[in-house]
């Protein structure tokens, strides 16, 4: 059983926010899209796709969630603003604990977290209004930040990665992306995606967005090759996690990683999956090392 490997290049249309916490009233963002956001997204639109006429069951959305999961491999979705050459703006974890974006050939980050944060993200204000007072409510107001359609500049802003695929799967995930929407806050349109390019790549093996880490597609799993100091491209088990195996060598903070579901007993997003502790995208390996991509795109030993 083997895999074949697709480039995507999505532009994002509008504001695009991934939750990562909350400080006072601001919601944070992500700058990249994570395989949970991916498959969820792709979730929605094949099961609502398989019932054109009525709302599918909660059912129909754990079946194919289910399918998702057993049939597609996820990078996580980074931005970029050059959809030919496709230089992602991912992340890398620098000496002193600093965060910069993108790679150059002769190895150097692109931008630091400040320039990155000043071209590429902005944040939406609201509040609830209190009609009999004709007032805000109390305690309503709250500001979300977002990735943004454009740059400061202008520039469209696109999310590139890739979707990889069991060869003996028929799952039709290539018409879901062209009616895609990703991550938070879609009842107000955010999220909004257009199918930019689709690549199929050819071979047992891909330079994932041409850096060290090479993806090998002819195994039961999708596994990675990590060059020494490669950044990570998705989070890293820190912990072992029922079956799965915590990734050892790797240098950088961890955090807890969780996901709002809806399940058949709950009301929508209402169900917060269990916590696994994962190393960000951006720490470092310390020697090379093979991981596998797991559920959600999450890396795992292999």
């Amino acid at each position: 059983m083997g895999w074949t490997a697709h480039k995507i290049v999505l532009r994002l249309l509008s504001p695009l926010h991934v939750g990562r916490g909350k400080v006072g009233n601001l919601q944070l963002t992500r700058p990249y899209v994570t395989g949970r956001n991916l498959w969820g997204a792709l979730t929605a639109r094949l099961a609502r796709d398989g019932h054109p006429e009525g709302k599918p069951a909660p059912e129909t959305y754990r079946d194919v969630g289910e399918r998702v999961l057993q049939e597609l491999a996820f990078t996580y979705l980074y931005p970029t603003t050059d959809p030919e050459g496709c230089a992602p703006l991912f992340l890398s974890l620098h000496p002193g604990g600093e965060w910069r974006y993108g790679q150059q050939n002769d190895g150097a980050a692109v931008m630091d977290g400040p320039t990155f944060r000043h071209h590429f993200l902005s944040t939406y204000a609201s509040t609830a209004l209190n009609y009999v007072h004709q007032s805000a409510e109390e305690a309503s107001l709250h500001e979300v930040e977002c990735l943004a359609p454009h740059t400061r500049e202008g520039k469209p802003v696109y999310l590139t990665g890739y979707v990889l695929q069991q060869e003996r799967s028929d799952l039709d995930w290539r018409g879901a992306l062209t009616r895609l929407q990703i991550g938070g806050e879609r009842g107000y349109g955010w999220g909004r995606v257009e199918l930019e390019a689709l690549v199929a790549i050819e071979g047992p093996e891909v330079s994932l967005f041409g850096t060290g880490a090479v993806a090998s597609l002819g195994g039961k799993t999708v596994s990675v090759s990590l060059e020494k100091e490669q950044p990570l491209l998705a989070h890293a088990l820190a912990a072992d996690f029922g079956e799965r195996r915590a990734v050892g060598s790797l240098r950088g903070p961890v955090e807890p990683l969780v996901g709002r579901e809806t399940r058949p007993d709950s009301s929508f997003g209402t169900h917060l999956s269990d916590a696994r502790v994962c190393y960000p995208p951006g720490a470092r390996a310390d020697h090379p090392l093979t991981v596998q991509i797991g559920p959600f795109g999450v890396w795992e030993a292999a």
